[in-house]
């Protein structure tokens, strides 16, 4: 500390001195340059904070490859903080179900509740229980591209295999920003671009995503705008991941994606897995479309928070301003499980419909 101390008394009482003009030579003043200090004129001095340990486990080629990827949920204690034993058990369950991939802290799994203290543990956490047996893909996205790049550091540094990345929202940029914006966090390892106009107000267009396709760290997009869209950049050779439960068979089988990061994954992994990898089944597809609809029915993940919880697999505890679904709305729940079969969905309890006073509503935490 006195080490410190002195240092700072140092700086508070150095003053530059500058050349002063010789009053005996032949000029009556000399005009003085000063220069700044070699950091500040450095290109690029402030380096990215990367592991090449970590960069090189996993390619953007290895990603490419992944057909079904989950929206992993995040479930909660009583107070609020994270319940990692039931989110161990359900990463769990996704990997004994043949799901390859999951993505931490995203929309499903409320990275947007999150401290990004919180974000970057669960991701810390899930790679050092799961990463040798299922990709892990950490949101660390952002509508600040300072916060992007601080997260997408953090969350290479701590092992995961790739990130998930956003364009900014409500204050949104022109395209050319969204190009640079982009073009701050490709570097750091494998991406994959989201676009899902319906939450950030500004779609992502060809015309970006086939600029930023120069990167070799570009995995592919998750794609919400629709199977057109799908098409159209899987005909000039990019990967795409439908992010449309209800449009991902077609995605799959008739428009080229590579597969689905999803949402409905969380509640029936194996049928999720059997429409990604088992060739063509519209009649699985219509099976599975009812339960598809009830769960968007209001804004994702209230539909799923509310399902895990009447499964039985996680506690039935909602971070505001999530609110469960009304209650004639869980009792189609429990139909639904009934029709498509119980031995079908995640957890082994008998699906029940929770009473009002069963969840609890957190806004502190």
């Amino acid at each position: 500390m006195a080490i410190l101390k002195s240092y700072g008394v140092c700086l508070r009482e150095y003053t530059p001195q500058f050349p002063r003009p010789n009053h005996g030579d032949n000029y009556k003043s000399r005009n003085v340059k000063w220069r700044s200090p070699r950091a500040a004129v450095i290109p690029d001095f402030h380096l990215p904070m990367r592991s090449f340990e970590v960069k090189n486990r996993t390619s953007a080629e290895d990603i490419k490859s992944l057909r079904l990827i989950t929206a992993i949920k995040t479930p909660y204690l009583p107070d609020g903080r994270f319940d990692l034993e039931a989110y161990d058990d359900l990463v769990n369950i996704q990997i004994g179900n043949g799901v390859e991939g999951v993505i931490v802290g995203g929309t499903t799994g409320e990275g947007q509740l999150m401290s990004w203290d919180e974000h970057i543990m669960l991701i810390g956490h899930t790679v050092n229980c799961f990463g040798g047996s299922i990709k892990v893909i950490g949101n660390t996205g952002s509508n600040s591209t300072r916060e992007a790049i601080h997260a997408t550091e953090q969350g290479f540094a701590v092992g995961m295999h790739a990130a998930l990345h956003i364009n900014p929202y409500y204050g949104k940029t022109s395209l050319e920003g969204l190009v640079s914006h982009f073009d701050s966090v490709l570097p750091m390892g494998p991406t994959i671009i989201y676009n899902v106009p319906s939450r950030t107000g500004q779609d992502i267009p060809p015309r970006v995503i086939n600029t930023i396709a120069q990167s070799p760290n570009l995995a592919g997009i998750k794609e919400c705008v629709g199977n057109d869209r799908i098409e159209q950049y899987t005909g000039n050779g990019i990967v795409v991941w439908s992010g449309n439960d209800d449009q991902c068979h077609d995605a799959r089988w008739s428009h080229g994606a590579t597969g689905v990061i999803s949402v409905t994954s969380n509640l029936i992994p194996g049928l999720m897995r059997e429409l990604m990898f088992g060739g063509k089944n519209p009649s699985l597809n219509a099976k599975l479309l009812p339960l598809i609809e009830w769960l968007f029915q209001e804004p994702n993940p209230i539909g799923l928070n509310t399902a895990l919880a009447q499964l039985g697999v996680v506690r039935p505890i909602f971070r505001l301003p999530y609110v469960p679904l009304p209650l004639a709305k869980r009792v189609e729940f429990v139909n639904l499980v009934k029709e498509i079969g119980r031995e079908n969905f995640v957890g082994e309890e008998d699906v029940q419909v929770l009473d009002n006073d069963d969840f609890i509503l957190v806004g502190r935490y």
